[in-house]
């Protein structure tokens, strides 16, 4: 777990600081220097693009975190493990292309009436979702080395600089709109020069085909691992993408430029989670190698403890100052207020019972995932399609946590009956109790103080002295204690001294 806590943190506050260009980015500049439909078309190329990438994947990315261990061996150059899987890759990539050239126009139908303007960029989402791809499979293949930072440095911090620098140039007019999405839609190809620079380096990036040292037997075995986990992969990808791609076909591009700000707004909360989650993940798959049991239920306990705190603490946060965070908004995304809500409601669920993802995925039932997929993919096209038209992007979000929490209490449900682990400890449901009673005192003492500033930071008094400080005080959860003293530590030691 020390090794989880140190590139937790250390990938935590680069993403944190990717958060500030981001919002930067969304928060600030794409609400000054566009309007609803365009910040609309830029979120639709990029969900169309992340769909595209999970399209071509045809299943590598687990393949990778599933058997990179049995072939992990740096003076056999890992037995030509990367190169096999991109050369996987790219076959989904030529298969993907072409259909979606092939398909054009009746693609660009669904979008006729709603969102026309998508149509002018149509081929630009290309170069999203290949670059996005590549970035995905390098940044598993060094999540299974161990090196975390430089995909989340790469991702988080240096596109986001990139974007960043393409909004200077349209705000004082050295680009039309046009152009900017163009070289929007390029600039994600940088994450993954930076990558393959990194694995030239540390002398990890081997193309020859005469190091594939992989037998048919076991090639057997990954086809059909990658070909059930294609289809669970797209999943994962439908709760991200599918709601932005509905809403912009059956509402409109406005909708979708409030609904994707929201969703990225409401991602802040989710980093620490994403941040254990990264550096937990590659650990199950050592343990299920080892046979492990003690120590994957120790893992699986202690990070749905540091994902439930750090979860409903950044939640009651944020929700307790809701009107405060929206009352910079333009008025059009009030609206977002309860979308927010209602993303969270389901991503706090997800959050924690997050590793059990890992655990199903790598254990020998593997293939059971395909069932808890197709009922997630089901669940989400069809409350989209029942609530959309009614109500609109709302009805995306209520859509996308229903599906999140019937899915994760199945998996959850069936990991506890076959291997017999849970997450569960007595002292997160008196966290969870603590967050209730939290977040009552928070709605009535809603607005009760005249100035905006002095109320937020009431409500924010509030959820340290009824939420944070019983869990120090009474040790409730030592591991996100030690987890936040690391922190600190680690900061501190990075001041300069006098």
């Amino acid at each position: 777990m020390g090794l989880v806590k140190k590139d937790a943190f250390r990938t935590m506050i680069i993403s944190y600081a990717g958060i500030v260009l981001g919002y930067l980015n969304k928060g600030i500049l794409f609400l000054i220097l566009f309007n609803t439909d365009q910040i609309g078309l830029i979120n639709l190329i990029i969900a169309i693009g992340t769909l595209f990438a999970q399209l071509s994947n045809l299943g590598s990315i687990f393949t990778i975190w599933k058997f990179f261990p049995f072939f992990r061996n740096k003076d056999k150059k890992h037995h030509g493990f990367l190169l096999f899987i991109l050369l996987l890759v790219l076959a989904g990539i030529i298969l993907f292309t072409t259909l979606y050239l092939v398909f054009r126009e009746q693609i660009q139908m669904i979008y006729n009436e709603k969102s026309a303007e998508f149509n002018a960029y149509y081929y630009w989402t290309l170069p999203i979702g290949i670059s996005y791809l590549l970035f995905l499979v390098l940044e598993s293949y060094l999540r299974s080395l161990f090196k975390n930072i430089i995909p989340v440095f790469a991702y988080e911090i240096v596109l986001r600089f990139v974007i960043t620098l393409l909004l200077l140039v349209y705000m004082f007019g050295l680009i039309p709109f046009e152009s900017f999405v163009i070289w929007h839609s390029i600039s994600y190809i940088v994450p993954c020069l930076i990558l393959f620079g990194y694995l030239i380096r540390i002398d990890e990036f081997n193309l020859r085909y005469s190091s594939i040292q992989i037998s048919k037997k076991f090639k057997r075995i990954m086809f059909q691992f990658s070909s059930i986990y294609y289809i669970n992969t797209l999943g994962v990808v439908l709760v991200n993408s599918l709601d932005v791609i509905m809403i912009a076909q059956m509402v409109g591009l406005e909708a979708t430029g409030v609904y994707a700000t929201v969703v990225f707004l409401s991602s802040i909360i989710q980093v620490p989670y994403r941040s254990v989650i990264r550096v937990s993940s590659p650990l199950v798959s050592e343990y299920w190698k080892h046979r492990e049991f003690e120590k994957m239920r120790d893992l699986y306990q202690k990070v749905s403890s540091i994902s439930l705190v750090l979860g409903l603490g950044m939640f009651l946060m944020a929700w307790l100052n809701i009107d405060f965070l929206f009352s910079f908004l333009k008025p059009e995304f009030q609206s977002g207020i309860w979308i927010f809500f209602m993303l969270m409601m389901g991503r706090l669920l997800d959050m924690y019972f997050g590793l059990n993802g890992a655990i199903f995925t790598t254990s020998k039932k593997y293939r059971y995932e395909l069932i808890f997929t197709m009922i997630l993919i089901g669940s989400v096209y069809g409350l989209n399609l029942l609530l959309i038209p009614d109500l609109g992007a709302a009805g995306a979000a209520i859509s996308t946590s229903i599906a999140l929490i019937i899915f994760n209490l199945g998996r959850l449900i069936f990991v506890w009956k076959i291997y017999r682990i849970h997450p569960f400890t007595r002292n997160q449901f008196i966290v969870i109790t603590l967050s209730l009673i939290t977040f009552a005192a928070g709605y009535f003492t809603q607005g009760i103080i005249g100035n905006k500033w002095i109320q937020m930071c009431f409500e924010s008094m509030l959820v340290m002295v009824l939420f944070v400080l019983p869990i120090y005080v009474f040790k409730l959860e030592n591991e996100t204690i030690s987890y936040f003293r690391k922190a600190l530590s680690f900061a501190k030691s990075k001041l300069p001294k006098k």
